[in-house]
């Protein structure tokens, strides 16, 4: 007589573990709330974007109306006729000259704010040595301090050494392009860091292992990976500087003080008072458009490099 034996195992128990609610249950609450928030997501954005868009198109369309259109029909968007000949009058009032100050400090502002500022960025954060995190601090502590406090001294600084160089003439604007970069380097800096400590090291360690100097790494390797960071930081610089007017107004007058130097928003209060004594409301909103759209053109066009740029730079 044979006996059959079952391999001893664990033991199995008889109780089913509990059911899961359906999933079609579940997904309905989260649904339905899902598409509440979805839809007051879609109304704030809209919203939004009528608050932005609107007052841009304003000043735009008031820009091609005539006088007595801006000031019958201020709220209207539709002129009767198109007066392209308000911007014509707004450039030789003055905008020209206003546009090639404001081009000739910002090309050399910012180019020396984005050289010094990666440069001083990528040392702080991919080399060890003491005093680095110091440093750094004390870059970062620019961004804690309203330029309102330095005032005083800036203007006292410039002023003096305005009169002791002669290179410093009525013409000049090497002081305001030095201030500038000055003021910008602790944002660029602090942007910068953050951007360079996500490169991988690898790649610089190759380039230095096939024989390139720490400064054709930088030049050549490591700066190109940091475009997006560069094109990010640089459209910051390019709107900030832009739309200067406290620190022109403080030490332009301390160089020069003529009209002629001005830059785009000096110019801009100056043309809204003179236009406003003739009445050319038209005028006015015409050389505000001129001075708004140059950098609105260029947020358009590099706005998918600032995302991008925005961010790389959590990354780590």
């Amino acid at each position: 007589m044979s006996t059959v034996t079952h391999p001893s195992g664990p033991a199995r128990s008889d109780t089913a573990p509990p059911a899961r609610p359906p999933a079609a249950r579940r997904d309905v609450g989260n649904g339905f709330g899902g598409r509440i928030f979805n839809g007051f997501s879609h109304l704030f954005l809209a919203v939004w974007a009528i608050m932005v868009v609107y007052p841009l198109l304003w000043v735009v369309m008031s820009a091609l109306k005539t006088d007595s259109e801006v000031i019958r029909e201020p709220l209207s968007l539709i002129p009767d006729a198109l007066q392209w000949d308000n911007f014509a009058r707004a450039w030789t009032a003055g905008i020209d000259s206003f546009f090639l100050n404001t081009l000739l400090v910002l090309v050399f502002s910012v180019t020396l704010t984005m050289l010094l500022g990666s440069m001083a960025a990528y040392a702080l954060a991919r080399y060890e040595f003491r005093g680095n995190r110091l440093i750094y601090w004390m870059f970062l502590s620019g961004l804690t301090l309203p330029i309102y406090l330095a005032a005083v001294p800036l203007f006292k600084g410039v002023y003096n050494t305005g009169v002791s160089l002669p290179l410093l003439g009525p013409n000049k604007h090497l002081m305001l392009i030095l201030v500038y970069v000055a003021w910008s380097l602790s944002f660029t800096i602090f942007f910068m860091h953050s951007f360079f400590r996500t490169l991988p090291d690898s790649i610089a360690e190759a380039a230095q292992v096939d024989g390139a100097s720490h400064t054709r790494t930088f030049f050549s390797v490591m700066l190109p990976m940091a475009k997006p960071g560069l094109i990010s930081i640089g459209i910051f610089n390019v709107l900030g500087q832009w739309n200067q007017w406290y620190l022109p107004t403080l030490l332009m007058q301390s160089v020069s003080g003529e009209p002629k130097n001005q830059v785009i928003a000096q110019g801009l209060i100056e043309l809204s008072v003179n236009q406003g004594y003739k009445s050319d409301w038209s005028g006015l909103f015409a050389g505000v458009t001129m001075a708004m759209l140059p950098v609105l053109i260029v947020y358009i066009v590099f706005q998918r490099q600032v995302q991008s740029g925005l961010t790389a730079g959590v990354g780590k």
